[in-house]
């Protein structure tokens, strides 16, 4: 079994099941199949093969579906990429994932036509229509690109039915997921055919997602977290997936009520909106049988909040890139425990080691390493970085764990973020959450930076709604939670803190700032 051999059994057995709703529009799995299977023939006719890369450039949209298990369909290896990113962090990705073909939205065509000429590798441009003057730019274009950009409704509708799906080895690779690069440029993490399968398939059983679920998909289509539980998790369980193009608090409660949606699944950031938001309330939620977190360290002052105001439990989960991505997750039905990542998700095995690999006393902070099925096969043209990621089959996460007696786990930080004071250990986390239950506080982020006396000083950035907070107050706040080695010596005050297109608080773009 497949991601896609399931669909097509699915499209089969329950042609009338809605795969997706966008915009108001409902889509069938059996609808959904054929629109699969043609635009596969499409890119089986402009010479793709199985093995190719192509460059995906698409958003939150029925245009994302299609491209992915088309591609998949095909045997070739679907590279996801931020749209938003800057041009320099297109053409970097483009140009390191040897893509033959761009799927790219209407709105990037500008990027397009400057880029044509650069890609060397890329043949074919195939842009996805949603503006009405698309068709007439794409008829305006210069006949040196006119050859090599298609427009993806043409291709789908000029293909033929018959595509049948290329048999893959579960160790093909499916996806190229670039890491978010925060030293040097990204790493493209390649994830095979059986790791997307297996995680997506594990992750829907430990969630008991089943084919009544109606899921919120407001999460980055093109990010791993939403890739696998808001996207192929659901599908292999033939669930609804409810699209929803960008992250709108209004627009998340409308559709939850609208749709009836049974599962959410956000970052820290989108549950601190979704709380903030001053028309929400617990009867738009009511439907919600899950909710999930993901992505970085819910603090739980939030977690606690948002339940009491909207009547729903949020399991809050682990995962990275390189694990396709979860390796745990709270369990729905059993204790929950907050400020935890939960325990071993099915197949999955994790660990905390010391610097040598050993395993660690139950209770004690090492790294968190990860084994299983989901493990990726390495970075993509780099062997000494996939050889130092991963370790006698042990993937080594950067991220520093603690595990208690029950086997439940802890973030305490990433490995790389810890601030040392004078020879002390701070975990920007423990501050950040001290922070967080402040009730003058929105968001918080704590950085280490130097000192010629210790080494380093913590330092605090601040999202107030309270004007009348001063960074004294919140000094003393902080003295009667914390030990005074751990307190902020320096608070500045921001409008908003940095954020990746997921929401994840950026804590190392905060550093240039203080230089």
């Amino acid at each position: 079994m497949s991601l896609v051999s399931r669909v097509q059994q699915i499209a089969s057995e329950h042609p009338e099941k809605i795969a997706y709703n966008f915009m108001g529009k409902d889509t069938t799995y059996a609808a959904f199949e054929q629109s699969v299977e043609l635009f596969a023939g499409a890119l089986k006719s402009i010479g793709v093969e199985k093995g190719d890369n192509i460059g995906f450039l698409l958003g939150n949209s029925p245009h994302f579906l299609i491209s992915l298990y088309a591609t998949m369909r095909i045997g070739a290896t679907a590279v996801p990429i931020n749209p938003i990113y800057s041009p320099d962090e297109i053409s970097y990705i483009v140009k390191n994932s040897d893509a033959k073909v761009i799927i790219a939205l209407d709105a990037l065509l500008p990027l397009v036509e400057k880029a044509a000429g650069v890609f060397t590798s890329v043949e074919n441009y195939i842009i996805c229509e949603t503006q009405p003057d698309t068709v007439q730019k794409l008829a305006a274009l210069p006949e040196n690109l006119k050859t090599k950009v298609k427009p993806f409704s043409v291709m789908i509708s000029s293909a033929a039915m018959g595509t049948s799906a290329v048999e893959t080895d579960p160790d093909d690779i499916a996806v190229i997921l670039y890491t978010s690069g925060t030293t040097g440029h990204p790493k493209g993490a390649m994830l095979t055919y059986n790791n997307i399968y297996s995680n997506a398939r594990d992750v829907a059983e430990y969630l008991k997602i089943n084919t009544e679920d109606r899921v919120i998909t407001t999460l980055p289509v093109f990010h791993v977290f939403a890739l696998t539980v808001v996207v192929n998790a659901p599908l292999l369980m033939g669930a609804t997936l409810l699209l929803i193009p960008r992250f709108s608090p209004q627009e998340v409660f409308q559709i939850a009520k609208e749709q009836q949606a049974t599962v959410f699944a956000g970052v820290p950031t989108m549950y601190n909106f979704l709380y903030q938001f001053p028309e929400g309330n617990a009867e738009d939620f009511s439907s919600i049988r899950l909710a999930i977190s993901g992505g970085s360290s819910l603090p739980v002052a939030l977690l606690h909040n948002f339940e009491d105001k909207f009547n729903v439990r949020i399991s809050e989960g682990y995962g990275l890139s390189e694990a396709s991505p979860v390796t745990c997750f709270n369990p729905i039905d059993r204790d929950r425990k907050p400020g935890s990542i939960g325990t071993n998700i099915i197949n999955v095995e994790n660990k905390i080691v010391n610097e040598l690999g050993e395993e660690v006393s139950v209770g004690e902070v090492g790294e968190l390493i990860v084994r299983g099925p989901n493990v990726m096969k390495g970075y993509y043209k780099m062997p000494e970085e996939t050889a130092s990621a991963i370790r006698d089959g042990w993937l080594y996460t950067g991220d520093l764990a603690r595990q208690d007696e029950e086997g439940y786990f802890f973030i305490v930080d990433r490995k790389k973020d810890m601030i040392i004071v004078g020879g002390y250990n701070v975990y920007p986390r423990e501050v950040e959450e001290v922070l967080f239950a402040h009730p003058g506080i929105v968001e918080a982020a704590v950085v280490g930076i130097p000192d010629p006396n210790f080494g380093e000083e913590v330092l605090a950035f601040v999202v107030k709604k309270d004007p009348t907070l001063t960074a004294q107050q919140l000094e003393a706040y902080c003295l009667e939670k914390l030990a005074k080695y751990k307190v902020p010596k320096k608070i500045e005050f921001l409008e908003e803190l940095p954020k990746n297109t997921t929401g994840k608080i950026l804590r190392r773009s905060l550093k240039p700032q203080t230089v």
